[in-house]
């Protein structure tokens, strides 16, 4: 699908979240669905390096750059990185995932049928993200601002997810300073 970043927030379909019943373990996350031995944690980390790391073994990761865009910081260690729910599961659950399988939760857990699904960030940005959605948090770099927006919008519009009449309020806000960039994406379900 093509649209533009306001016409796919104005289509997002807007609804109260429910946060009844959620558990992080009914997202079974980072498994190795392509059996190549290396996770989907790992699988992100070897999409995303700026400069290649070393893979050896059953896909352990050594050396290696990348770039934390949520606060414009390079990382020369893979542990100082966390694989970021670019809309966080609990967040998911709230906006329609409680409805699904427990196979399409590992499906959205492990999306890496679009790049944008999943960010490697700094550890410190991922853990004050936490579950927030972009009405209460947004990245430390400004300047990645409208790219957030545009990667939360495709997320909640590729998996079919509701958006809280805050959220909307704020995606909506948010992206009059931003460019009514064209965004492409491929419905995950």
């Amino acid at each position: 699908m093509t649209t533009t970043l306001r016409d796919a927030i104005s289509a997002l379909p807007v609804a109260d979240e429910d946060r009844t019943g959620y558990q992080r373990s009914m997202f079974r996350h980072w498994v190795d669905e392509d059996t190549n031995g290396c996770s989907t944690r790992q699988e992100v980390l070897l999409a995303e390096a700026i400069e290649p790391p070393t893979v050896s073994g059953r896909c352990v990761i050594s050396g290696g750059l990348w770039h934390s865009y949520y606060d414009n910081m390079d990382v020369d260690n893979a542990r100082g990185l966390d694989i970021d729910h670019v809309v966080p599961l609990a967040e998911a659950w709230d906006s329609g995932a409680s409805t699904w399988s427990p196979q399409e939760r590992q499906s959205y857990a492990n999306d890496l049928g679009d790049a944008r699904a999943l960010a490697a960030v700094t550890a410190r940005e991922n853990r004050s993200k936490a579950d927030q959605d972009p009405n209460t948090w947004l990245p430390t770099d400004e300047g990645a601002h409208c790219r957030y927006l545009e990667e939360w919008t495709v997320v909640k519009s590729r998996w079919n997810l509701t958006v809280d009449p805050a959220e909307t309020a704020a995606l909506a806000g948010l992206a009059n300073g931003c460019q009514d960039t064209r965004i492409t994406y491929t419905r995950a379900r």
